[in-house]
């Protein structure tokens, strides 16, 4: 059980000073949720309250709902299809938002892909 309170502490904590650090960079907030079947990604404009542009790897056309995408490729898919449709809306910058997970793995083959893609963070 403490095992499972540290790391619940952890989370919460990494969320705290990820979000702090975003809040200060005042730009359009491009935020990651992943789960273990699926990842998700968004931009989101703070200051309006509303979501610009989103993909996910239930999309049809980034592997559908039946295939199991709970992996890096998925997530290259994603990060690939959220840039391309960034850069058709006119948006170059924004603040990568990776939330309670680490920069590791799925979370970082999707930030590499929009950064190829031509998003700038």
């Amino acid at each position: 059980m403490k095992l499972q309170k540290r790391i619940a502490k952890q989370r919460l904590r990494r969320g705290q000073h990820v979000r702090n650090r975003i809040r200060a960079a005042g730009r359009l907030r491009l935020s990651v949720y992943r789960s273990n079947r699926q990842i998700y990604a968004q931009i989101i404009d703070d200051t309006a309250g509303r979501t610009l542009i989103a993909a996910s790897s239930l999309e049809q056309d980034l592997g559908g709902p039946k295939q199991d995408n709970g992996n890096k490729d998925a997530a290259q898919r994603v990060g690939k299809a959220l840039a391309e449709r960034a850069g058709a809306a006119g948006i170059k910058q924004v603040a990568f938002d990776r939330g309670i997970y680490k920069y590791h793995g799925r979370i970082a083959a999707l930030a590499d892909a929009a950064r190829e893609g031509g998003l700038d963070f």
